[in-house]
């Protein structure tokens, strides 16, 4: 049984000043935990309505009923297990070949999914604006499948860290060289804006490049791409030489 006071603990993981209280975040699912094994996260707990599925013995399993699962549980439709992991301190800032570097992004699915975009492309890094939604939040979890665990995630001021970058600063203008036809330069920061403002004008002045996606379809009623949409477009291109 979990107490009232537990219960009451995990629900408060949704909001990022009570993970940063107590020092821990959840993820659900036994697919995405699994992931977990094979990462730096330390995992304090998992509760489990199926805990045989799960069959480990280095990490304490806790069997919990499904009434209990659906009152911790941030999903619409429950998943067998919940892990409660500790947050991982940041890891030193360095630079690295390829990167991406996020200015305001806000929606928790769009992160989720940039941050599968990188772990599929072999990023290993994406450097986030302080405003930047958590990457703790669990919708930006859920939308990793698990893809958190092998990408380092960094928050901090960008003006101050593009301006000392040895990185090409690569941001997307409608104006900017077709992706199609640009060289790749071999050390690269790829910057996305915010959802519907874009790139602040202190980050777009740090930019050395500028690269866009050109439209084919005649219709003139899309103005523009979704921010994880045309990250998977650019990596696509980029990679592809």
């Amino acid at each position: 049984m979990l107490t009232a006071h537990t219960i009451k603990i995990l629900q408060s993981l949704d909001k990022k000043k009570f993970r940063q209280k107590y020092n821990l975040f959840l993820v659900e699912g036994n697919k995405i935990i699994c992931e977990l094994f094979k990462s730096n996260f330390k995992i304090k707990e998992i509760l489990s309505t199926d805990p045989q599925k799960l069959d480990r013995t280095d990490v304490p399993i806790t069997h919990i009923s499904e009434n209990e699962l659906k009152k911790i549980s941030f999903l619409k439709t429950p998943k067998d297990s919940i892990a409660i992991c500790y947050l991982n301190e940041e890891e030193k800032l360095e630079d690295k070949k390829v990167q991406l570097v996020l200015d305001g992004i806000q929606d928790p699915g769009n992160l989720g999914t940039i941050i599968r975009l990188a772990d599929w492309f072999g990023i290993e890094q994406i450097i986030c604006s302080e405003d930047t939604v958590d990457f703790y939040n669990p919708k930006v979890i859920q939308a990793t499948m698990g893809s958190f665990a092998r990408v380092n995630i960094v928050y901090t001021d960008l003006v101050e860290y593009l301006s000392n970058t040895e990185n090409v600063n690569i941001g997307t203008d409608m104006e900017g060289e077709n992706i199609y036809s640009f060289e790749k330069p071999e050390k690269l920061n790829l910057i996305l804006g915010n959802e519907g403002n874009g790139m602040r004008p202190e980050t777009e002045k740090l930019l050395q490049k500028s690269i866009s996606i050109p439209r084919f379809g005649k219709s003139q009623s899309t103005e523009s791409l979704n921010v994880s949409m045309a990250a998977g477009i650019i990596l696509g291109q980029l990679y592809s030489k």
